[in-house]
């Protein structure tokens, strides 16, 4: 009769070896340890290093590889981490080992693969283990199997039946000759759960379970998910669950044992602090009792029993209720681990460890106890870790300073891409962002960088108009370890820097015009300038005589100009203002304004009765049109008009212009609006009031004679008239400049005021007329440049900065003002090609000397246009070759 005890064909070769294996030493590196009815091997992570595991089974000269299948048969687990820290449990009742007298030896065969970092490495070693504290019944659930063995009688002649545990179905007349185990013979194993099936024993074997006997224990063990177990819920446990009966044969008799199985699949629940594992305290496909008593229960790691002392240290609580037993676990207890994960490249995280719980009870209508075991390996689910980036940098370091963790130490950083740019962490180091690791006592990993503001790959806009804004994009790459699985985490890191000097505008005005000045400040000349409603565009600039260097620029605007607008009119003067604006794309640098007060005439009362008026654009009507303006009368529409005036000259007798008495005087007044129909909104509305007044009670002298006086003759004489030019200290023409004082200094802004006197003369009939004033650079009175200044004893109208005649009165030093002649020279008339000269002057005056009363200087005079004063007036001129001219000048002046 066939003798089996695992494999039929593998196992007998085991039975058959004489003599126990010779026990060598453990390879260092390897240990091994008795468990119970389990057997270990440990394997440190520096020996396997590089290499892969592979086991044999060793007999005699057979060498039996342990596969995954051979695994699960044979009753063999393995458990790893990412490090290579191993762990192999092994049965005592595997199919390999020899037992005697419930001695167990085992002789095993590592076989280590080399790689490109290490050499391969082959231990036989051989270990045994003592186990005699059998239960009736024995359960071990690991994670690749399900493992039961019970205790059977041999039968005696005068046994005849037997319970359900051990009943003998057939009895034959006993030999006692024979030994009562020479005739066994496992006959087949009939299957209760999953799919009920009837199976021969080397069926079964073929299915992958294990079945072997003893004189005293019978052993069958399962994977898991097969079609002979099924799945149940047993207290809301899932469990996998296997029930077997194994039939016996000997010469004499049939014997059944009863086998049963249930491992649990799952009842983990997790937090974020704890790991609740939950086992039925009644599992129901173990008990044919309804009452049972729990006699010992122990919470493990690893296959190993802890004691009071090490589970109250490590938090590990296990507690007994009505429907369980309830195992709580801290999350991250020191007896697991923590392993990276990078689904989808994202980084998270997952906590393993191995709890064991080993029951035993005894049912009281049996008196049969059983040993209950369960290594129970628990993985959390994915928890997301997405990386931390700490941002260090400061303001005043302009420099990026930052830190990217919190990692495991199974994570590497392996490079850094800057926009489309992937530097490995050496060649980072080696452009100088000092790429760095901090690890943490707890092992956890972070590293850092220092990137300048100055690098190419940072970027620089502004955040608002004086603050930059540096921005940073990088992407980092991870891998993690062994796998080589790579992740990455994008990050955008932003600082900030007060540092930017903003443009600004200074200006100042004179009589005519405004002069702008722009300094750009730390950014240079980066923005668009917009003066009124225009951009300062190359003709714009051109018009406004743009000026520029390094650090600012300047234009000069004319109060009259389209870019300035009107804020008030008066009677004399207006309020003009210029915007001028500094921006960028997204910001106002600097929005400023400007208003001045320019004199103007608006009304001018002639003699004749005729009114004219000027009517000025202003801001708070926007869309006027000035030629659509008319007096009361509509058909009275202006003589003049441009985008920003309108003049209107008329007679006080027409126009819808009205009369009224005021006291001594006759006030005549109209109004200059848009007719009916122009204004279409309350913005529109335009309404000016003209008015002049004249005195009705003054008394006027005419004289006449009814025929002319006789024209006097005069004979001819000679004397001496001497004739001066000289240079004010003011407008009071009370101190003058000397000889000594030339050079003499002004400055542009300053007005010069002369002084033109005829000397050495007593006749109060005489009078002193200029004919012609200019200004030269150079003492010759002929060279150029050359800037008029009096033309024909009159302004030089083509001289924006026109010259200022100043009336003189008599006084202590002044006995005929006849004798004299005083005007006012702007500074800003002395220009070079739109720019104000800036260096020396000379004056020249053509003085003309006139008898009043002789009739052949009546050509003496003629007349001339006044814009100061929006009037006509006499000019004195003389009659050429009939007076005496003197030629004058004053200088040098020097103009800063």
């Amino acid at each position: 009769m066939e003798r089996f005890l695992g494999f039929r064909a593998l196992c007998l070769l085991f039975v058959a070896i004489a003599a126990r294996a010779q026990k060598a030493p453990l390879p260092r590196g390897i240990d091994f340890e008795c468990l119970g009815n389990l057997m270990t091997f440990s394997f440190d992570k520096s020996v396997l290093w590089g290499r892969s595991l592979d086991i044999d089974a060793v007999g005699g000269t057979d060498i039996i590889p342990v596969t995954e299948k051979v695994a699960s048969q044979c009753g063999f687990s393995r458990t790893s981490d990412p490090w290579g820290n191993t762990k192999l449990y092994t049965s005592v009742q595997n199919c390999f080992v020899q037992n005697t007298d419930d001695v167990f030896d085992l002789t095993l065969r590592f076989r280590l693969s080399g790689s490109a970092l290490s050499a391969a490495v082959m231990h036989t070693v051989s270990e045994s283990c003592t186990y005699a504290a059998w239960a009736s019944r024995e359960v071990t659930c690991t994670q690749n199997y399900m493992e039961v063995s019970v205790w059977r009688r041999v039968p005696t002649p005068e046994i005849t039946e037997f319970n359900e545990k051990g009943v003998a179905l057939e009895v034959i007349e006993p030999d006692e000759e024979v030994e009562a185990d020479s005739l066994l013979q496992l006959w087949k194993v009939e299957f209760h759960t999953g799919r009920p099936k009837t199976m021969s024993i080397e069926e079964t074997r073929n299915h992958g379970y294990g079945v072997a006997a003893t004189l005293t224990r019978l052993l069958l063990r399962s994977p898991y998910r097969t079609a002979e177990t099924t799945s149940m819920q047993v207290a809301r446990v899932p469990m996998e669950v296997i029930i077997a009966s194994t039939y016996i044969k000997r010469k004499w008799m049939v014997k059944r044992l009863d086998s049963a199985a249930a491992c649990p699949t799952g009842g983990v629940t997790f937090t974020e602090e704890m790991i609740t594992w939950m086992l039925p305290l009644r599992i129901s496909p173990l008990l044919s009792s309804t009452t049972f008593n729990l006699l010992a229960y122990h919470l493990g790691i690893d296959g190993k029993r802890l004691d009071a002392a090490t589970m109250e240290a490590r938090k590990y609580r296990m507690t007994v209720t009505d429907l369980h037993i309830v195992v709580e676990i801290p999350l991250g207890s020191v007896d697991g681990y923590y392993k990276s994960q990078s689904p989808d490249y994202q980084y998270y995280i997952t906590y393993s460890i191995e709890p064991m719980l080993e029951l035993l009870w005894r049912e009281d209508a049996m008196h049969d106890d059983t040993r209950y075991k369960v290594l129970f390996p628990i993985t959390t689910p994915l928890m997301a870790r997405p990386p931390l980036v700490i941002d260090k940098t400061t303001e005043e370091g302009k420099v990026f300073h930052f830190c990217v963790g919190n990692f495991l130490p199974d994570v590497e950083l392996v490079n850094i891409t800057f926009e489309t740019t992937v530097l490995s962490i050496a060649e980072a180091n080696s452009r100088g962002f000092d790429v760095h690791e901090h690890l943490f006592s707890n092992g956890s990993r972070f590293w850092g960088a220092l990137v300048p503001f100055s690098d190419p790959f940072v970027h620089k806009g502004n955040a608002a108009p004086d603050v930059t804004a540096y921005t940073l994009q990088v992407l980092f790459g991870f891998v993690i370890l062994p796998e080589n699985t790579p992740f990455s985490h994008p990050e955008v890191l932003q600082a900030y820097r007060r540092d930017v000097v903003l443009p600004t505008v200074t200006a100042t005005c004179d009589l005519e015009y405004f002069y702008v000045t722009v300094a750009y400040g730390s950014q240079g000349h980066n923005f668009q300038t917009v003066v009124g409603q225009r951009e300062l565009t190359p003709e714009i600039a051109e018009e406004y005589q743009y000026a520029q260097n390094d650090t600012h620029f300047s234009i000069t605007v004319h109060f009259l100009a389209r870019d300035a607008v009107f804020e008030m009119v008066l009677a004399s003067l207006v309020r003009s203002r210029l915007n001028v604006v500094l921006k960028s794309l997204n910001w106002n640098f600097n929005d400023f304004s400007l208003t001045c007060s320019f004199p103007m005439t608006m009304i001018e009362c002639l003699s004749n009765g005729t009114m004219n008026a000027l009517a000025v654009k202003v801001e708070s009507v926007p869309d006027l049109n000035p030629s659509e303006l008319t007096l009361r009368d509509p058909q009275c529409k202006p003589a003049y008009s441009g985008p920003t005036f309108a003049l209107f000259s008329f007679n006080v007798n027409s126009c819808g212009t009205t009369r009224t008495f005021v006291s001594d005087h006759m006030m005549y007044e109209n109004e200059i609006s848009l007719p009916r129909g122009k204004a279409t909104a309350p913005a529109d509305h335009y309404m000016l009031s003209v008015s002049c007044s004249y005195g009705i009670s003054a008394t006027y002298t005419l004289p006449f004679s009814t025929k002319p006086n006789p024209e006097l003759h005069v004979d001819a004489a000679t004397g001496v008239l001497k004739v001066q030019l000289q240079l004010s200290h003011d407008s009071s023409y009370g101190v003058f400049y000397q000889a000594e004082h030339y050079p003499v200094v002004k400055y542009l802004r300053e007005p010069l005021y002369f002084e033109v006197e005829l000397m050495q003369t007593t006749d109060p009939n005489v009078e002193l007329f200029l004919e012609n004033c200019w200004a030269t650079s150079e003492q010759d009175r002929t060279s150029l440049p050359k800037w008029d200044l009096i033309v024909d004893s009159c302004e030089n109208l083509a001289d924006p900065y026109q010259t200022t005649f100043h009336p003189v009165f008599g006084d202590a030093r002044v006995q005929f003002p006849s004798h004299f002649k005083r005007f006012e020279v702007k500074m800003f008339s002395f220009t070079v090609a739109g720019v104000p000269l800036k260096g020396q002057i000379f004056v020249h005056c053509d003085a003309v000397i006139c008898d009043t009363n002789s009739p052949r200087d009546r050509h003496c005079s003629r007349e001339c246009f006044d814009k100061q004063n929006m009037s006509m007036t006499k000019r004195a001129r003389r009659a050429y070759g009939q007076q005496l001219k003197e030629w004058v000048i004053a200088g040098p002046i020097v103009l800063i």
